[in-house]
Parts: C-alpha cells; sequence; structure tokens
C-alpha cells in the first residue's frame, strides 16, 4: 500500500485498498492528500452534516459534475443531510431585465441538473440555500466541540468562534468529499495549537463598532491569524443573546473576506475565551489597537467602483451573510419609523433584504409584519447578492450595501447602515459629494 504520510485506522487503508469500492477510494485518498499537504497528522471523523460552498451550476465545471454523477452512479450519499449555500437567482423577488436574464442564463444553465445532483448525494431538502445553514429555522447547527467539514467562510468562522465548533475553511468540494467519507484530517482549526490567538485586538472606540467595519478592519490586519478580541464585551455585555450572535455573525464575516480569519475569540463572549481567557495567547503575540480614527481610516480607504461615483443608486442589498429574523423583523422597523417620519409610505430605492429560505417562511406566518414590509415596496429573496452581482450586467448598476463582504468581492458600494437607510428612504446618498473618492 501506499505510504501516504498520515496515521490510518485499518478501516481506512481498507477503504484506501478498495474494499469500498473505486469512487470510495479515491475520495478517501483526496482527503487524505489534502491532509497530507497541510501536515495532517490523522483523520478525525466528521461527526455533523457537512455544508458546502459550491451551491451554483456554473457553466464550465463540467469536471465537477462529472464527479458528482460518478459518486451518484456508485450509490454513495453523505451520513448526514447536508445544507449549500444560497442560490444565485430569484426572479420573483429579484427583478431582472431581459439582457440579465440571458446572461444569468448563461453562467448558471446546469443549475437544475446540479441541483437534481445535490439531492441525490444527500441535501437536506429544497429550502437547504443558504450561507447562514446555523440558523434555527435551518437546523444545521452544530453543538460546541462538533468536528465539521466546512468550506462557506462567513459560516466557518461563525461556527468556530460563537459556536465553539472546529472546522478548517476547506476548499470547495473538499468538504463534500469529507461528509461522504465521514473523515477530515486534523490540522489547523481543528488542534488546540492551531486554535491560539497571535493577536491581541484592544478595542478602545467610543461606541460600538459597526459589526463590518470593525470585522473588515481585524481581516486586514490579522490576515489568517485568530485574533483575540478585548473590550467588546463593554458594549455587547457578557451573554451570548441573538442581537450579539448576528452582530458577530456579520463581523466575522468581514474578518473572513477582508482578511481569511476562520477564527476569533472575544473576551467574557465567545465561548473558548470564556473558558480559557487570555491562556489562548500565543507568547509572542501582536497587538492591533482600534480607536474611532482607526475606524475612520478604514472606511475612507474603501473605493468606490461605479462607472459615475455621483450616480444615484438603484438598488440596495441587505443581508451578505444572510440575515436572521431578529435582523429582517429589525430592518423593517427601522425603514418603517424612518418613513413615517419623512410623511412616505414607500421605499424610494429597489431595496433587497436576503435570508435563507426557512427564515423567510417564518417570518411570512407573520402576515402583518410580513404585509408591512410588502407594502413598503422592500423585497425579500433567498439570493445571495455575490452572485447576483457577479452578472457583468447587473454589475453595472449603481449598487450600495451595508455588506463588507459583497462590498469586497464586487462593484457595490459600502455605507453604513443610517446612511443605508437614509438611501433607502430618499432615493440618493446623503452629502456624498463631501467624501473622500477614491478610484
Amino acid at each position: 500500500m501506499e505510504d501516504y504520510g498520515i496515521e490510518l485506522t485499518r478501516e481506512e487503508k481498507d477503504i484506501l485498498n478498495g474494499k469500498k469500492g473505486e469512487v470510495m477510494r479515491k475520495a478517501l485518498k483526496s482527503v487524505v492528500l489534502y491532509g497530507r499537504a497541510f501536515g495532517a497528522r490523522r483523520l478525525l471523523d466528521v461527526n455533523t452534516p457537512v455544508h458546502l460552498v459550491t451551491s451554483f451550476g456554473m457553466t464550465g465545471l463540467d469536471t465537477v459534475f462529472d464527479m458528482m454523477e460518478e459518486i451518484i452512479d456508485a450509490g454513495i450519499k453523505t451520513d448526514r443531510p447536508f445544507t449549500v449555500d444560497p442560490r444565485p437567482i430569484d426572479y420573483q423577488n429579484v427583478k431582472c431585465t431581459e439582457a440579465q436574464k440571458k446572461v444569468f442564463n448563461l453562467l448558471y444553465g446546469e443549475q437544475k441538473r446540479y441541483e437534481s445532483q445535490l439531492k441525490s448525494l444527500g441535501l437536506k431538502d429544497d429550502n437547504a440555500f443558504t450561507c447562514t445553514c446555523y440558523m434555527p429555522e435551518v437546523g444545521n447547527k452544530p453543538k460546541k466541540g462538533d468536528i465539521l467539514s466546512w468550506a462557506e467562510s462567513s459560516a466557518v468562522v461563525f461556527a468556530n468562534s460563537v459556536i465553539g465548533a472546529r472546522t478548517n475553511r476547506n476548499s470547495g468540494i473538499i468538504e463534500l468529499l469529507c461528509g461522504i467519507v465521514g473523515k477530515v484530517p486534523e490540522f489547523g482549526l481543528l488542534t488546540d495549537e492551531g486554535r491560539r490567538a497571535k493577536w491581541v485586538i484592544d478595542l478602545r472606540t467610543s461606541k460600538l463598532p459597526n459589526a463590518q467595519v470593525l470585522g473588515s478592519a481585524i481581516g486586514m490586519k490579522v490576515v489568517e491569524d485568530v485574533p483575540y478580541i478585548i473590550g467588546l464585551d463593554k458594549f455587547l455585555g457578557r451573554h451570548m443573546n441573538n442581537n450579539t450572535m448576528d452582530y458577530l455573525k456579520d463581523m466575522g464575516a468581514a474578518s473572513a473576506s477582508n482578511g481569511a480569519v476562520g477564527l476569533y475569540h472575544v473576551e467574557n463572549i465567545t465561548p473558548e475565551a470564556i473558558e480559557n481567557g487570555r491562556s489562548l495567547l500565543k507568547q509572542d503575540y501582536n497587538t492591533y489597537v482600534i480607536d474611532d480614527a482607526e475606524l475612520e481610516n478604514v472606511i475612507h480607504s474603501y473605493p468606490v467602483l461605479w462607472e459615475n461615483v455621483s450616480s444615484k443608486p438603484s438598488v440596495c442589498f441587505i443581508g451578505c451573510p444572510h440575515l436572521s429574523i431578529d435582523q429582517i423583523y429589525g430592518w423593517s422597523k427601522t425603514i418603517s419609523d424612518a418613513l413615517t417620519e419623512k410623511g412616505k409610505l414607500k421605499v424610494k430605492l429597489n431595496t433587497i433584504l436576503s435570508a435563507a429560505p426557512d427564515v423567510i417562511l417564518k417570518f411570512k406566518q407573520d402576515k402583518r409584519a410580513y404585509d408591512s414590509l410588502m407594502d413598503m415596496g422592500i423585497h425579500l429573496t433567498y439570493i445571495c447578492p455575490l452572485m447576483y452581482m457577479s452578472n457583468p450586467e447587473c454589475s453595472k448598476q449603481p449598487v450600495i450595501t451595508n455588506s463588507n463582504k459583497l462590498r469586497t468581492y464586487s462593484k457595490a458600494r459600502f455605507l453604513l447602515d443610517e446612511d443605508i437607510l437614509y438611501a433607502i428612504v430618499n432615493g440618493h446618498i446623503k452629502g456624498s459629494e463631501n467624501f473622500e473618492q477614491n478610484i
């Protein structure tokens, strides 16, 4: 038998020798070679459903579709029903021009086929498309200490940090293969040493920072290292609640996209920081002080990529990563109050809130709240705004967002929540001519 340079159990050796068929042999070999590349000593059992980052049937991914067919033809599927990132298209709630639809049909021409393959491999259900699979309405929420194989960056950092589960930020398809063989290589964030912090983030702001901007600052500074954040509990308190989880969700997503953070610790808040405190710090840790001025510098560093920076926005996306149900209620009330104050009934800008299908369904059960949202002219969708913006016909539009992730990966322009609200109600950006434009 080939020497893979990694400890293997008798069962794993048998699979690599072909005793469970050629497809399982290739799947496990891929996982083992992946682990060897990162210096893994052994494989660990995956004890929760995987979450896949590849949710789209993009034209040109023939190798992926062929591999999926090979696995399906062998009668193999994941041990547990899995979830997957959001769908790319929702024409009912996100209106598109014929030109935009034409490009979408070219981009995601294999969507129907791919979704059928996902179902054959063990997809949880038709609503299992979201980047926030850990929402209670969705149901793929691990427990502290669980061993996962996930790839979606915002879900990985949430699971590691807020829940205290363990997963690396795996490559797409690798997480599926780990789900099939039920094994994941032990390295990085799956190890105690890999979860220790190389940075202290010393928060010295006068008020609770915008979660997206704070996450952005952290990600750009520490890149892929683990930060230990002190001072945030002064604003959030020392107990984990829904508001704190939503804040950390958005902060973590920004740190993962503006850097490559897969785990952070927040003193007196996140589970491992509560248990271990500053013993999580490596001996030679660095310190990064974040005050009001530093956050202002971060905001002013963001480029505006619109063709005409003085354009009025045409679309606003809120919900990247997907919103929680509390956040939908929160935005609904905030926008309603702002409209009432201005004596208006409807928003002046095409405003789209993105959330998991199951979260949307639960919100719709509150008919009064849902009707109020619709009456204001706001749309609810399950799509990934990033996939919408990957369409060059869509990215031509002047799109605004409060998501640093969407800003980072597209031409969407980032605005703070209060400026997003102003634009939604008034149809233009407040004082945009007064801001320094970085083109």
